[in-house]
């Protein structure tokens, strides 16, 4: 997809600032074509929009995140009479149909969702445009406190060092502080004002914290050579089977990876992924590894996933901070480079998760 444009008409009054979108690309996949087929997709429209007021596009944006109309009322600020005024405005000058509503509750249209992903890559542009400029007038100084987990630095989905590498350079004269510890201390920490953000599959959602999605890792369920399990064929594996060995549970997720098993005090416990690691691999234990950090061990014929269409799951990675007392200019450079280097693309488009 084309980006959209952003630029002012000129001349403008010294003191005046406008945005203006000029034009949008949508592209909508699959949409039946004019004979009633399923079309091969393409693009919709090049859609003019010098007379479109971005806060209509904000507004667009909000009852899409919000999950509908009703829901959308607290946050905008409006009636509900007054946003469906300022819906159909925009469904007007877009010449578009962007949602269908009814008792199936609020949906997208494709064109809807098209214009939505590229209002949204367009607002994601005018905040890094933001932040440049604010980091040209604010020299960034201080102190920035992350957590992390442990183990991800066999994940491709978790460049890290990448998002460290920029940040730097955007602001050399910040200093890091980088804390490893289990997703419940780090949810502690966020809470309590020590770190300022933390990235990690949590165990449970704060309400008073702020979440924003990155991506899934996938967690399986294994055995080593050696374990009584590790030779026998699938078909002759259950739970019941499983449960009869020792399972190790980790401690931040209160035995919660074991409830499949109907098991309520595991044979181990640990407070780490290395300590699972290790007493898997020593052929006397079974749990719960990620992909990743599995996957050597897999294919060197240490390890076996069990019953990966029953066991295995996904554990959502997010940055978690306090968006009430955390945020500042270089909290969110941090958590803007985090989201360009690693959400993945089913979570590009989404919104920051604000529990009620």
């Amino acid at each position: 997809m084309w980006p959209a444009i952003i630029r002012p008409p000129a001349p403008l009054p010294e003191n005046q600032k406008v945005l203006y979108l000029t034009s949008i690309r949508v592209e909508v996949w699959g949409v039946p074509d004019a004979a009633g087929g399923a079309g091969e997709g393409g693009v919709v429209a090049m859609i003019q929009l010098e007379t479109v007021d971005l806060r209509l596009l904000r507004l667009f944006m909000t009852i899409v995140e919000a999950g509908g109309f009703s829901a959308a009322q607290s946050e905008l600020n409006l009636s509900l009479s007054t946003i469906s005024t300022h819906f159909a405005d925009l469904e007007t000058r877009l010449g578009l149909r962007l949602c269908r509503r009814g008792r199936s509750g609020f949906q997208l249209t494709p064109e809807g969702q098209a214009v939505y992903d590229e209002a949204r890559r367009v607002f994601d542009s005018l905040d890094r445009f933001r932040g440049r400029v604010r980091g040209l007038r604010e020299r960034l100084t201080g102190t920035l406190a992350v957590g992390l987990v442990d183990n991800t630095l066999t994940d491709p989905r978790a460049p890290l060092e990448r998002v460290f590498a920029r940040f730097t350079e955007a602001a050399p004269e910040v200093s890091l502080i980088i804390n490893v510890r289990p997703p419940n201390e780090l949810l502690r920490d966020v809470i309590g004002g020590q770190l300022q953000l933390a990235i990690a599959s949590f165990p449970r959602i704060v309400p008073s914290l702020s979440y924003q999605d990155l991506y899934n890792e996938t967690i399986h369920f294994c055995v080593a050579d050696g374990h009584p399990l590790f030779t026998l064929p699938d078909e002759a594996i259950d739970l019941d089977e499983i449960r009869r060995y020792r399972l190790v549970a980790r401690s931040y997720w209160g035995s919660r990876d074991l409830k499949i098993f109907a098991i309520s005090t595991p044979k181990a416990t640990v407070s780490d992924m290395e300590g699972a690691a290790r007493l898997i691999l020593s052929g006397a234990y079974a749990g719960y590894l990620p992909d990743h950090y599995a996957a050597p061990y897999v294919k060197a014929g240490r390890l076996r996933i069990l019953l990966p269409k029953v066991l295995s799951y996904q554990a959502p990675f997010q940055v978690a901070f306090d968006a009430n007392r955390s945020k500042s200019p270089v909290v969110d450079l941090f958590i803007a480079l985090t989201r360009e280097e690693m959400t993945a693309p089913e979570f590009r488009s989404g919104p920051v998760v604000r529990p009620a």
